[in-house]
This record gives C-alpha cells, sequence and structure tokens, in this order.
C-alpha cells in the first residue's frame, strides 16, 4: 500500500503533541512525513526538520509559504496536521483548506468562536477533508460503547457523567514551561481546563451516548492565585430527550494524573470506563452480575475487535488510538471509509459551543444556557 505523505505545522523541537502526532501516523505504515512549517522559528524550524529527515526544500519558513508550495507540486502532501497552539490553528487550516489539501489539526478547533466560524467556512467551501483529533474516540473500547449504546443495550440513556481531572497545574508552573504557558494564556488557549481537557470530555460523552445536548450550566474556578483561565469547572449538562449529565474538569486535583473516565446509565444497564485502564470496561445489565470487558477479549466484535492490535492482556492505549485516527483518515482519503468515526468540523463547533456557554454561564452566576 502507497503511504500518503504528511506535512506539519508546528511541532518542532521540545513539542510534546507534535511527537504524538508523528508516532501515531507511522503505527500502521500509512503516512510518511514528507514537509513542514515547524516553527515560526527559522532557525529552529530548520534544525526541526534536519532531526525528522525532511528534505531542505520541503522545510518552509511559514504555513503560507508551504500551502502555496504543496499544493503546486505533483508530488504534494495528501494532509497537513496542524499541531500548535489553539491561537494558530485557524489561520493553518484555513490556507491548507483553500489550497486544496486535506487537513488533520489537534483539538480543541481553535481559541475563539470566530476563528472558528473561519475554519468551518474554509471547510464548507473545500473539497478537501477536515479532521479534529479527539484521540480518545480511537480508544476500542470506546467505539465498543458507542456500538453498546446505538444497540440498546443500555436502553433509554438517563444520566451520563464524564471527568477529567489532572493535578499538574495544582500551583504556579516554573517560568519557561512551554506547555503551562500557553495553556494558561486567555489569548493563546482560549479557554483554560474547559478547552484543554474539557472539551476532550464533553466530546466522549457525545461521541459514545449520542445525545445532543439543549443547555448547559457551568461553575468555572481560578484556584491558583493570579491565573486568568480556568483550573476547575462543574458543569450540568440537559439533553434532548430528557436525560442529564455531569462534567467535571480539574487540573487542580492531587493524584490525579490523566483521570478521564465515563459513565452512562439507562433504564436497561450501566457502562463505565476509565482512560488510565482503558483495556476494561464494566457492564452491568440491570439486575444482573457487573461484566468485565476487556479489549479484544471474548464475545466483543465490533470497535473493540477491528481497532485492536495485539492480544488481550497486552496494554493498548493512548498511542494506538491516536493511531486508529490516522489510520481512518487515510481510509477517507483514499476512498476507502465514510469518516462516520472521525471527528471533523461540527466536533469542532460543539466544542466552541462548549467553551464559550461554559464561560457565559459561570460568569452569570452559572445561569442555564441554552443552545
Amino acid at each position: 500500500m502507497t503511504k500518503l505523505k504528511l506535512g506539519m505545522v508546528g511541532g518542532g523541537q521540545g513539542a510534546f503533541i507534535g511527537a504524538v502526532h508523528r508516532i501515531a501516523s507511522r503505527i500502521d505504515d500509512r503516512w510518511e512525513l514528507v514537509a513542514g512549517a515547524l516553527s515560526s522559528n527559522p532557525e529552529r524550524a530548520a534544525a526541526s526538520a534536519a532531526e525528522l529527515g525532511i528534505a531542505e526544500d520541503r522545510s518552509y519558513g511559514s504555513f503560507e509559504e508551504m500551502a502555496q508550495a504543496e499544493a503546486a507540486r505533483e508530488d504534494g502532501i495528501d494532509a497537513v496536521a496542524i499541531v500548535t497552539p489553539n491561537h494558530v490553528h485557524a489561520g493553518p487550516a484555513v490556507a491548507f483548506l483553500e489550497a486544496g489539501i486535506n487537513v488533520i489539526c489537534d483539538k480543541p478547533l481553535a481559541a475563539t468562536p470566530e476563528d472558528g466560524e473561519r475554519i468551518a467556512a474554509a471547510v464548507a467551501a473545500s473539497k478537501a477533508k477536515f479532521i479534529l483529533t479527539h484521540n480518545y474516540t480511537g480508544y476500542p473500547l470506546i467505539r465498543q460503547a458507542r456500538e453498546m449504546v446505538a444497540r440498546g443495550d443500555l436502553g433509554e440513556l438517563r444520566i451520563v457523567q464524564a471527568e477529567y481531572a489532572q493535578d499538574w497545574l495544582t500551583e504556579a508552573p516554573e517560568p519557561g514551561n512551554k506547555q503551562a504557558d500557553w495553556r494558561t494564556d486567555p489569548a493563546r488557549a482560549g479557554g483554560g481546563g474547559i478547552g484543554d481537557i474539557g472539551t476532550h470530555a464533553y466530546n466522549l460523552l457525545g461521541f459514545v451516548s449520542g445525545l445532543k445536548t439543549s443547555a448547559l450550566a457551568a461553575d468555572l474556578a481560578s484556584f491558583v492565585p493570579g491565573r486568568k483561565v480556568d483550573d476547575n469547572a462543574h458543569i450540568l449538562l440537559r439533553f434532548e430527550g430528557g436525560a442529564k449529565g455531569m462534567v467535571w474538569v480539574s487540573q487542580v486535583a492531587p493524584g490525579c494524573e490523566n483521570g478521564l473516565r465515563l459513565r452512562l446509565y439507562g433504564d436497561k444497564g450501566g457502562i463505565e470506563w476509565h482512560q488510565e485502564n482503558p483495556n476494561v470496561m464494566r457492564y452491568t445489565p440491570f439486575g444482573e452480575p457487573t461484566r468485565l470487558l476487556t479489549r479484544g477479549g471474548a464475545g466483543l466484535g465490533g470497535g473493540a475487535g477491528t481497532d485492536t492490535r495485539i492480544p488481550p492482556g497486552h496494554p493498548e492505549g493512548y498511542l494506538e488510538g491516536f493511531a486508529n485516527l490516522y489510520r481512518d483518515a487515510a481510509d477517507l482519503i483514499a476512498g476507502e471509509n465514510d469518516g462516520a468515526l472521525l471527528p471533523g468540523i461540527e466536533a469542532g463547533l460543539e466544542g466552541m459551543w462548549f467553551i464559550s456557554a461554559c464561560q457565559e454561564s459561570s460568569g452569570k452566576d452559572g445561569a442555564w444556557v441554552k443552545k
């Protein structure tokens, strides 16, 4: 199978998420990184490209130059991965979409609703594909849970809950911490914990449940003195059809490393999944003993079967979930699937509404904000 050609904007030396995208793209041998505008600093961009084996003539000083040049090449890239801070999503996304190049963009969609709408308009006007990397949707048991809900195993959903708790911002970070610096800057991040990890929890809840939000009420807090973005949030959700939900987001919860959890309860049963042990899911049909479902384990087909790579008992998780998105993106671009499981512009806009609605609600003392 011919590898697709991948470009990258951002993700140069010292960038965590860029390396994750590169690893994930290589796991199934579907992609080859051949071009990049890896940093706004020309020297760092050139050095990063050299380290990654990118030819000198395909290391670009800006995303504008890269989009124009790659669109003009006969061997131009098939897609670009945008792995910059949130405020630098819209410019590259629009430029590459207008050039007819498929876009794989890290979440959330943008730093502001206005930038989100710019991207949405470019998606609507372009024939190119747009994929948003909400990577947790690629976990095998998450896709299994989605199938179970759609099949009616839980009956009519009544209660859905998601939480994403970390502790790495419990104190003000040391100066020069690049990961913390932009995430705690409202101009670059747009939102604090609700944008960084809250959008993941909210997206996962909707991906699995299929429910549509009708309103939310949020209480945002900034516990660290001087912090200009939220670092903790409690959010109530109302859904079309009557189901109720809750999302808790925190980056100041000592002892929590990457505590993404999902719980769904219907009138026929419930399921519970924890990201830190992603190869096991609890499923309890009402009135029956709880069952532990394992990734790739006996009795599971569908998502947990087709999206797993190694036998049960061998851990899979974060990188493989990301890799499932890159594999599905390759299939979508090659015309081999319809991209139904891939988050796209609608998921991105939903996340932007979530951030804005949380901020509006909290600013009005937790008042309900309707869709």
